[in-house]
């Protein structure tokens, strides 16, 4: 079991992801954009095996949170989700901090499955 820092502006969306992850066994602990998602990472002093998040959010996006992540919390393994064919552009430099960027719309099976290969990576850094 991991627990999960997930962020995604979506509220429909971002109780079935997370509604997923918890029958797949981790904790998740779900944010409704970037900075929310900041504040929970730093509160829990990084204590997450995975961050999961949105691109495009209002407030603070999935890039710039990846980017303060990264920076405090080097190991922890990010994922990204997007919409957009040009925010998954805008990821496309941040191959050193992130482990993949998934497209929506997705299936269940299909983030469930990103999630635990983000989880068996060997740690990036």
């Amino acid at each position: 079991m991991a627990r999960i820092l997930l962020a995604e502006d979506e509220e429909s969306l971002r109780e079935l992801v997370a509604r997923a992850l918890k029958h797949d066994g981790h904790e998740v602990v779900a944010n409704c954009d970037g900075a929310a998602a900041l504040d929970a990472l730093m509160r829990d002093g990084g204590r997450f095996d995975l961050l999961l998040t949105d691109i495009k959010m209002p407030v603070m996006d999935g890039i710039a949170l990846a980017l303060a992540a990264s920076r405090d919390f080097p190991a922890l393994p990010i994922l990204l989700m997007t919409g957009y064919a040009d925010q998954r552009e805008r990821a496309c430099g941040l191959e050193l901090l992130i482990r993949d960027v998934i497209a929506k719309p997705f299936t269940l099976v299909t983030i469930c499955g990103a999630v635990r290969d983000a989880l068996a990576m060997p740690q990036m850094h």
